[in-house]
């Protein structure tokens, strides 16, 4: 296969990047990863992996080179609601992923890097349209007056502009995606980072036949939540088309928490009772808009979300009976 393009994916190690990585390859770039640790979950498919902090700038510096002809930046200080809103985390998210996006920008603007994408959030929406369940309003037209309902939210606001900046400023093509709730198999899902999806599966995955699991909030807050492999193919459609975004790459099928919780015990077989209990649960509603990136990308996800629940679920489930065999073995 010969090599089209090469390209550095920032995040390489993490959850999306792992996936874009293994995209990439197929489609026949040569590929440059870097992260702070290797993928825990293995198959690693880049042609370099760098193990590296991008805070640091002399990283940057080593990864970031004249010969990429794209960088794909994915790296954040990120996890899901009992990270994001416990406010303890707040100083972190915010100056780790800042310093990680100055860095790379500036190193890119330095080395005449063409094209860059950067991974923007839902959490960048402001609040005060996602307070109904039924009906949020996520529309990319929708995000200013700007109040997002985390710090989380309010660092990828900023390095969106700071990213349209540097377009403006300094020629650099820009691509930026708003990322609605991606999940699926080789994500977190256990340690306190891990998303609503992941958690779910696998407290269900865990409980006895019979028994009862715990669910953070009413179960009445809605969500929508895009399978990993759909969320790279919109990725890469955005980057080879003309548009810069910033653009929703989300499913539109929205599900309530505890329907949700419900359809994932249905696959599992069980019988459980949920019991819902207090913790931090972010907006009341939060849904893809894809009028925007039907009409410029022509995508929408091809598959239900019923799909990817029984891809990830079973996933987890793997990864448990894992750990409980090399638990018995020791």
């Amino acid at each position: 296969m010969d090599i089209k393009n090469k390209t550095l994916v920032c995040g390489a190690g993490g959850f999306i990047g792992g996936h874009l990585v293994k995209r990439l390859k197929d489609e026949g770039y040569w590929v440059r990863g870097v992260d702070l640790k290797e993928n825990e979950f293995g198959n690693m498919d880049a042609d370099e992996f760098i193990i590296g902090d991008l805070r640091d700038p002399e990283v940057v510096k080593n990864v970031v080179t004249e010969d990429l002809d794209e960088v794909y930046q994915l790296a954040a200080d990120m996890g899901g609601a009992g990270f994001v809103f416990t406010g303890d985390n707040d100083s972190d998210i915010m100056h780790n992923s800042a310093l990680c996006n100055l860095h790379v920008l500036e190193e890119a603007k330095q080395k005449g890097i063409p094209k860059i994408f950067y991974s923007s959030s839902a959490c960048m929406y402001p609040e005060y349209n996602q307070m109904d369940p039924d009906n949020p309003k996520c529309s990319e037209d929708s995000a200013y007056p700007a109040d997002p309902d985390s710090e989380y939210g309010w660092e990828k606001l900023f390095s969106e502009r700071l990213y349209l900046t540097y377009q403006r400023n300094h020629g650099i093509e820009v691509k930026i995606a708003r990322f609605h709730n991606i999940f699926g198999p080789q994500g977190t899902w256990d340690g306190g980072r891990e998303k609503a999806p992941a958690a779910i599966c696998r407290k269900v995955a865990l409980a006895e036949d019979g028994g009862t699991i715990e669910v953070w909030g009413t179960g009445e807050q809605t969500r929508s939540f895009l399978i990993v492999d759909e969320c790279v193919e919109g990725v890469r459609r955005l980057m080879e088309s003309g548009f810069s975004g910033p653009v929703n790459i989300g499913s539109d099928e929205m599900i309530s928490i505890q329907n949700f919780t419900k359809m994932v015990i249905d696959i599992s077989g069980k019988e459980l009772s949920i019991k819902n209990i207090e913790g931090p649960t972010g907006v009341a509603g939060r849904n893809s808009d894809n009028a925007l990136i039907k009409k410029k990308l022509d995508w929408a996800p091809s598959k239900p979300l019923r799909n990817g629940v029984e891809q990830t679920y079973k996933w987890i489930q793997e990864q448990i009976e894992k750990r409980e065999s090399v638990s018995t073995k020791a």
